[in-house]
């Protein structure tokens, strides 16, 4: 429906007494300016007749002219929000006539039925945005929140703009939809893939290799894509892990200024870990990083978030739900709607069909699917993961035979997700034997990350949501220990767990601790996640007892490993081989095509070939550059 028609329909529907001033299309919301709100919710079941009647989700807020001044608005909130709802912050955005209000019990600032908020938009006119405040402090959400205030006025402008393009007619209906694969395919990093009718050009993901600055093997074949990125319409992100986030910000310093649509978590770990690559790419003398802070500022400003099962519009023909994926917080499987039902396609981004700490496994239930695009990071046909219980007795064994021998356990993690996993297991144990008394340090962003996910436990499982709500959050248990003096001073101490990032030792924390730790037998090196082929955490994994590494003044040099290596399976994110065929036995309903990817090129040949065979479902294991009529 376009904005014309629109605005024509909520005029004859919103009562005359509302004084209602203009319509507007903000983003993925229609927005309806009054100056009368109170005379709007004199009516129940207005707001859902014309949400009903447009088929688009409706804001309803105050025209800049009827607001109460800041300083009425925040004392009448602060009269009418109780005191143990904790509230943080106040703070007013006048662009979009809205207060963000944050506090550690958004429910209290909800009030019984919405009553409290009811009650401070009549008696404010402000449109209140309730915002969770971390149970621990983070300065990613802090400086996400104040950077969405401070840009409020150009963000106006890029969701006004946006609107009208999602609202506008298209030429034609589109007879054929298209996917090019521009990395991700038959290898483990840098994924990308895009989506293309006559009428419209979506990416899905945009990452960077991890292992190497080196710029064919690191990044995207964007220049495949044959237009330019202004062309675009939009950016789909599965997840934050930088091997699908890690590009974004370079479209943005190249001329793209369309929208990125993910979760609200995703959104502020993708910053998070963006920003702590520019910080590792400016110190590498070899490689310049391909964009800068600002480009990731900018980023920030065109984020959309999407919540899981939110049906949205990105582009007048392509309706986008994200669905749970089981992989990271906030992760999710993206389900493209084209055309009238033209075709109707699934990435599973990086999914977990099993049980984990952290998340309920991924969804394997959708409206329509005729393709699915699978990540296949295990699985070959050997890669099946030991269950949970037997994981989390080795883990455990292992960190204590080693702090019992007067050692120290380096856990290199990636710190979001695998990270706090394990930090889940430790702080069981230690809740149930008092007896453990050895810290566990948290180095890196670990705690940061960790932090953010105090901001959204409606996306973890229920029996950790309700322990953060509750004040009790295992993520702040008093065997964790953030790392606040010098590494070294660690290393020679008394017994510990360090946990600590890169989770491939490709850089970061957990290689400072290795040349620390390495040639002494009493210390322990325990992998707990995926070890890709280039990585200096495959090599040491595979046996070998000296490696290359760079000294602290730029010289070449070797490190002997001697310290006891062990890997623990079970920690994965990724699904193994009997999860994978699991959910395709399970998802409703069946796609007619599937498309392996995210995966080294034996384990997606192995699995399509498997799939084909055992599920008669036409699979197969495309390349990079690619392309893939699915209609």
């Amino acid at each position: 429906m376009e904005l014309k028609e629109i605005e024509k329909k909520v005029r004859e529907l919103v009562p005359s007494e509302c004084l209602l001033t203009k319509v507007e299309a903000e983003g993925l919301d229609i927005v309806i300016y009054l100056k009368d709100i109170n005379a709007f919710y004199a009516n129940d079941q207005l707001i859902k007749k014309i949400a009903g009647t447009i088929r688009k989700r409706i804001l309803v807020k105050s025209d800049p002219s009827s607001l109460l001044p800041v300083e009425e608005a925040s004392k009448i909130i602060k009269e009418v929000v109780p005191a143990e709802a904790g509230v943080s912050q106040i703070s007013f955005n006048p662009d979009f006539s809205e207060v963000n209000i944050e506090a550690l019990k958004p429910g209290l600032v909800i009030g019984k039925g919405g009553a409290t908020l009811k009650s401070i938009i009549q008696r404010t006119h402000w449109a209140p945005v309730i915002l969770r405040t971390p149970t621990m402090p983070s300065s990613t959400i802090k400086g996400i929140r104040s950077s969405m205030l401070k840009e409020a006025s150009s963000r106006k402008k890029f969701l006004t703009s946006l609107g009208r393009k999602i609202c506008s007619s298209l030429p034609s209906a589109s007879d054929w939809v298209k996917v090019t694969a521009l990395g991700g395919f038959y290898e483990v990093g840098r994924s990308c893939a895009l989506v293309q009718t006559p009428n419209s050009k979506v990416l899905v993901d945009c990452g960077i290799n991890p292992e190497t600055f080196e710029p064919s093997k690191a990044y995207p074949y964007l220049n495949a894509m044959n237009l330019e990125l202004d062309q675009l319409d939009a950016v789909v992100l599965t997840h934050a892990h930088m091997d699908h986030c890690g590009f974004i910000p370079y479209l943005y310093a190249y001329g793209y200024e369309g929208p990125v649509y993910c979760t609200t978590p995703t959104r502020d770990l993708a910053i998070l870990l963006q920003m702590d690559f520019v910080a590792i790419a400016n110190k590498n003398s070899q490689y310049a990083p391909p964009y800068g802070i600002k480009d990731i500022q900018k980023e920030l400003a065109h984020i959309v978030t999407v919540d899981y099962g939110e049906v949205i519009d990105i582009t007048p023909e392509i309706k986008l739900t994200f669905y749970n994926a089981g992989h990271i917080l906030g992760s999710a499987m993206v389900h493209l709607h084209i055309g009238d039902g033209l075709h109707n396609l699934v990435f599973s981004g990086d999914i977990k069909y099993g049980f984990t700490r952290l998340f309920d496994q991924a969804n394997s239930s959708f409206p329509r699917v005729e393709t699915l695009f699978l990540d296949s990071t295990y699985g070959g046909r050997n890669d099946i993961q030991p269950n949970r219980f037997e994981a989390d007795k080795k883990l455990v064994e292992l960190c204590l035979a080693t702090c019992q021998r007067g050692g120290k356990v380096l856990i290199p993690t990636f710190a979001v997700g695998r990270s706090q996993e394990i930090m889940l297991v430790l702080e069981e144990y230690a809740s149930k034997n008092k007896d453990f008394n050895y810290p566990v340090y948290l180095d890196g962003m670990i705690l940061e990350a960790s932090a953010i996910h105090t901001a959204y436990p409606e996306y973890l499982r229920h029996n950790i949501q309700r322990r953060i709500l509750s004040n009790d959050s295992p993520f702040e248990s008093k065997i964790f220990e953030p790392v606040k003096k010098e590494r070294k001073e660690i290393a020679e101490g008394d017994p510990a767990i360090i946990i600590a990032p890169s989770g491939m030792l490709s850089g970061g924390p957990s290689v400072e601790y290795l040349k620390l730790l390495a040639e002494d037998p009493k210390n322990s090196l325990l992998f707990v996640g995926y070890q890709s082929a280039l990585s200096l955490g495959r090599k040491i994994q595979r046996g070998m007892k000296e490696v290359a590494m760079v000294s602290d003044d730029g010289r070449a040099t070797s490190l002997k490993i001697n310290m006891q290596v062990e890997t623990v399976e079970g920690y994965s994110g990724h699904s193994d081989r009997n999860q994978l065929l699991s959910l395709l036995k399970n998802m409703r309903p069946k796609p007619e095509k599937i498309f392996t990817l995210h995966g080294d090129e034996t384990k997606c040949e192995d699995l399509s070939r498997s799939i084909q065979k055992l599920m008669h479902i036409d699979s197969r294991a495309p390349m990079d550059l690619d392309s893939i009529r699915l209609k």
